[in-house]
């Protein structure tokens, strides 16, 4: 029997048709309008021209409406390559704004130590009432202004000024470091999702090649070639190539999400980066780079603004030991008279001579003598340390791409041809299989070091901040 369909129109309309076969769609369509005629005449017009097309439009307007959603549905896939994500995170990144904001308060603060001081107003009401039985005195109002301008000394000014200018200076080469600290760690994310991609695509190829490789086994069992023992072998092997891919996966996905973590939100879930071969210039000699970096690093640059103002606040200090200065101005009117003032006012520093400030400055100071001479002794150590990973990598990769890896798959190819003419055993071709993936495997871990010492020498350098 054919099912019975009930269709609401609107809220308040309730349309019912009779049983028909599901066969004929344009007959359906018709018994649906006749035994609904009194229902219709109460339906919109859009419903009752819809109902009213033929078979061949519904069809096509139905197939559109089925391959915009599916096209909808789709998740939207972009290929990135580096240029492309550090623009992003240069561009978007909340912890570079955050950078930015602090170069911002640091401008805000040399305008604040240039400000001259504000002047003093100092206004007082009062009555003046004689006492009893006197004469001569006049009783009314008292009114007394007073205006207070201080001095703002050289020997104040200028340290505050120049202290105010070395840390906006350590501000902005503190934003500098800090890109460059957040271009290292992008590279760095960025060939590790190069390289657990590589990892994944030379497992799951072993799992294809361990698959094949059991089922012709299987095979081989069955027609009574090989043992059985053969087959369990076989079936170990795939096993373990299956669970090395799904390791693999599990890889590509933590390192594409701490990628992104790195980039923000901006950047989609379903992005991927550009599978391009590991090209990078080499550096040039060290000598040069070492004289560079103790010249323009910026985490160097950043060190020596703050010693430069530590030495400003250590004068600065020292300066409040002069007394301060200001101009003062009065005016006093009585019933009587009308006295006014001019004079100077001083602070003397008696009892504060600013020992604990000047101390705790000349304290800093020293500290970050210290810390600059460490930062530069560790700096050069890591540069050379940056170049030897480099000259070593490099030199596995180049030994590793040059003949071992090619030598290995050649071994590979000879070991399974040799299994399939019965003149290699089935643990000769996985001797051969296992020598070829810690080649391969070596491979990648040899491009991503030399991408990871290429990436540190150029933190270290700063180049392109």
């Amino acid at each position: 029997m054919a099912p019975k369909t009930v269709f609401y129109v609107t809220d308040w309309i309730h349309l019912y048709t009779g049983p028909c076969p599901l066969h004929n769609f344009t007959q359906l369509r018709q018994n649906f309008i006749n035994d609904n005629a009194s229902a219709l005449s109460h339906t919109p017009s859009e419903v009752t021209r819809l109902l009213r097309l033929n078979t061949k439009k519904i069809a096509i307007a139905l197939l559109s409406l089925a391959t915009a959603a599916s096209t909808w549905a789709q998740p939207v896939s972009s290929v990135l390559n580096l240029s492309e994500l550090e623009e992003m995170m240069f561009s978007q990144s909340k912890a570079l704004r955050g950078a930015a904001d602090a170069v911002q308060a640091a401008n805000a603060a040399v305008e604040t130590a240039r400000i001259f001081p504000n002047p003093e107003i100092e206004v007082m009401n009062g009555t003046r009432t004689p006492r009893p039985n006197t004469t001569g005195n006049t009783s009314g109002s008292l009114k007394t202004l007073s205006l207070t301008q201080e001095l703002d000394m050289p020997w104040h000014r200028t340290p505050r000024v120049d202290g105010a200018l070395a840390g906006l200076n350590a501000a902005q080469a503190n934003e500098k470091a800090f890109r460059a600290d957040m271009r290292a760690q992008l590279r760095l994310r960025y060939y590790d999702l190069v390289r657990r991609q590589a990892e994944g695509r030379a497992t799951s190829e072993d799992a294809q090649t361990t698959e094949a490789m059991r089922n012709r086994i299987a095979v081989r069992v069955q027609t009574g070639e090989d043992a059985r023992f053969e087959l369990v072998k076989a079936d170990a092997e795939m096993l373990n190539a299956k669970k090395m891919a799904e390791s693999a996966a599990l890889r590509i996905r933590q390192s594409r999400g701490a990628l992104r973590a790195l980039i923000g939100p901006q950047l989609p879930d379903t992005f991927d980066v550009q599978d391009v071969a590991h090209t990078f210039t080499p550096p040039p000699a060290l000598e040069e780079v070492r004289t560079e970096v103790l010249k323009n690093n910026p985490e160097l640059l950043r060190t020596r603004a703050e010693r430069q103002q530590f030495d400003r606040k250590l004068s600065e200090e020292k300066s409040l030991r002069f007394p301060k200065i200001a101009l003062r101005a009065d005016q006093d009117q009585d019933p009587d008279y009308r006295n006014k003032r001019v004079g100077v006012a001083l602070s003397l520093p008696l009892w504060d001579w600013r020992g604990g400030p000047v101390g705790e400055a000349a304290a800093k100071l020293s500290q970050s003598d210290n810390e600059l001479a460490f930062q530069e002794f560790s700096l050069l150590q890591s540069l050379e340390a940056a170049y030897q990973q480099y000259s070593i990598a490099n030199a596995q990769a180049v030994a590793l791409e040059g003949g071992i890896v090619r030598q290995a798959a050649d071994a590979v190819r000879i070991a399974e041809v040799g299994y399939k003419a019965g003149e290699k055993s089935f643990l000769e071709v996985l001797d051969a299989q296992r020598v070829y993936r810690a080649a391969r495997n070596e491979l990648i871990g040899a491009q991503f070091e030399l991408a990871s010492a290429w990436a540190e020498i150029e933190r270290i350098r700063a180049m392109g901040q």
